[in-house]
């Protein structure tokens, strides 16, 4: 039986999409008096406002995203967590080269594949003309991440 953890930091581009995703759905599921610690950070945490889809989206599965305040991604934060896992392979790629870590993606660790969660212009590089279907990425995505994120509980103090 592995070790519980008592810290999970979630890691992204800007800390306003997928990993602040992931940390709130996560949170939403901690038992009362758990005592795990569950955050999220960027690895360019650029001053910018969380899209009102996007916290719409999270409002909708009962997650206030108003006061989320974005971070960058430091070597106290990852010194500090249990697990720290990357939303995406260039998340990967930025922890190992800047701090020496291999961190795992968000599906391999919530559901045994090797399979990045790919930002809206990754996925849709016209997103800008095309609305309709960036809000369905970004709802799909927060959708399957909101789902997905439990699979850790178990993991978890």
């Amino acid at each position: 039986m592995s070790e519980k953890l008592h810290s999970v930091l979630f890691v992204c581009t800007g800390n306003i999409f997928r990993s602040l995703t992931a940390e709130y759905a996560l949170k939403s599921r901690l038992a009362p008096g758990m005592s795990c610690i569950v955050g999220s950070a960027g690895i360019e945490a650029k001053s910018q406002t969380v899209n009102p889809w996007v916290q719409a989206q999270l409002r909708a599965k009962g997650a206030d995203p108003t006061l989320h305040v974005q971070r960058q991604l430091t070597q106290e934060l990852i010194e500090i967590a249990d697990l720290v896992i990357a939303m995406g392979r260039n998340h990967q790629v930025f922890v190992r080269e800047r701090f020496g870590l291999d961190i795992p993606l968000f599906n391999q660790v919530c559901l045994g594949l090797d399979q990045p969660i790919l930002d809206l212009h990754e996925a849709i590089p016209d997103w800008e003309t095309d609305p309709v279907r960036a809000r369905l990425y970004l709802c799909s995505v927060i959708d399957t991440i909101w789902a997905t994120a439990p699979a850790l509980l178990p993991r978890l103090h």
